[in-house]
């Protein structure tokens, strides 16, 4: 696993412990997690941009907001701005983020954005990643998170954080 990615590890408040860790080695230590980002692209028309999961990763073919690991030394809007380019193509700013709030999970930490783009831009997927996208409504993505097309333990760190990521999402769409 030499070209694994690695991870600042966090303590229980979030804070830097100065330790990293090579995500899949074994040995995670007790009471350390990691941070992970997804951002919510909210385009010109109030459509938010869904990525469906590629056939090779965890979760395959089930719909997520684009999103992943922060990598050591980045900040959570350099990996925010990060993996949405190399999932979907699109070139965010790191001031256009906002951030709604941060779930968490066992071992994991998730900092969730949301972000406008104007028009209707173009998509590259990177299929090693993304299998398909759509921009749907947001009660198009309401029904795919109650139907378990989403992966669970996502669904699980975004829960607390739900009823604000709509709202900033209204607010977005009524802003674009």
């Amino acid at each position: 696993m030499a070209d694994a990615e690695t991870w600042d590890l966090l303590d229980e408040q979030g804070a830097p412990t100065g330790e990293v860790h090579r995500r899949g080695d074994p040995g995670w230590p007790p009471g350390r997690f990691h941070l992970m980002v997804a951002t919510c692209v909210v385009r010109s028309d109030g459509l938010v941009l869904l990525t469906r999961r590629a056939a090779t990763k965890t979760f395959p073919f089930l719909w997520e907001i684009p999103g992943g690991s922060v990598l050591a030394g980045e900040t959570g809007a350099q990996a925010a701005v990060r993996e949405v380019r190399e999932e979907t193509g699109l070139v965010l700013d790191e001031g256009a983020l906002e951030r709604v709030g941060r779930g968490v999970e066992s071992a994991s930490f998730l900092d969730v954005h949301v972000a406008t783009v104007p028009g209707r831009p173009r998509l590259v997927l990177d299929p090693a990643e993304v299998d398909a996208a759509a921009w749907v409504t947001w009660a198009d993505v309401e029904a795919h998170r109650a139907a378990g097309r989403m992966p669970a333990p996502w669904v699980g760190c975004f829960a607390p954080l739900w009823p604000d990521l709509a709202r900033k999402v209204a607010v977005a769409a009524r802003r674009t």
